[in-house]
């Protein structure tokens, strides 16, 4: 499914648990930093009501007074899940991108608020970096090149929605059917140690 940026409410109604994307338009980077000072309460560089929120550090170079980035792979979503929330919430951010899925918090923020959390892989940073057609500002720059906030436009650039705009969690539901399966396995394992001639020979 082909979709632009600021996604409208009813593509993000839409979205569905396990969906591939891909995704033009304007979006915007996040890291620790960035996450902890807005939750603090300093006011967002730009206004970020409706817009994309990619958790990632770029390796970036500047050629003839321009940037390019050499890679633009993400950062695990789990160490910005504290300030999600406020994010989605209090500064009205509708989809976020990243890696590794969050968690309950999240969800709710993301039913609430009627908000996304899109899955990219990790290990293809130089790949999506091609997806990165035009680095249209750098705000922050004080917090170091990965830690700032970087405004870019992308094209055809892939994710899968594993949080949806109803709160459900394809990495929940992967993990309880993982459980499922291992409780079983272990099921079985706990009968063939309980079989008879196994049992008599203990005696």
């Amino acid at each position: 499914m082909n979709i632009s940026t600021p996604l409208s409410n009813e593509t993000i109604a839409k979205l569905q648990l396990g969906d591939i994307v891909y995704i033009t338009g304007k979006l915007f980077t996040a890291r620790d930093r960035i996450h902890k000072y807005l939750a603090e309460g300093n006011a967002p560089p730009v206004d970020l009501q409706g817009q994309v929120i990619y958790h990632a550090g770029p390796i970036a170079v500047r050629k003839n007074g321009k940037w390019e980035f050499w890679a633009f792979g993400p950062t695990t979503s789990v160490r910005q899940e504290p300030y999600t929330p406020y994010l989605i919430e209090k500064l009205g951010v509708k989809v976020i991108i990243g890696k590794g899925g969050m968690g309950k918090e999240v969800q709710e923020a993301c039913r609430k608020h009627k908000a996304v959390y899109l899955h990219t892989i990790g290990g293809g940073g130089v790949i999506l970096a091609n997806c990165v057609k035009k680095v249209s500002k750098v705000y922050l720059q004080e917090f170091g090149m990965p830690e700032a906030m970087w405004e870019v436009e992308v094209e055809g650039f892939p994710a899968i929605c594993t949080i949806d705009s109803r709160g459900q969690s394809l990495h929940t539901e992967i993990h309880d059917q993982s459980i499922q399966k291992l409780e079983k396995t272990n099921g079985k394992h706990q009968k063939k140690l309980q079989h008879p001639k196994h049992s008599q020979v203990n005696k």
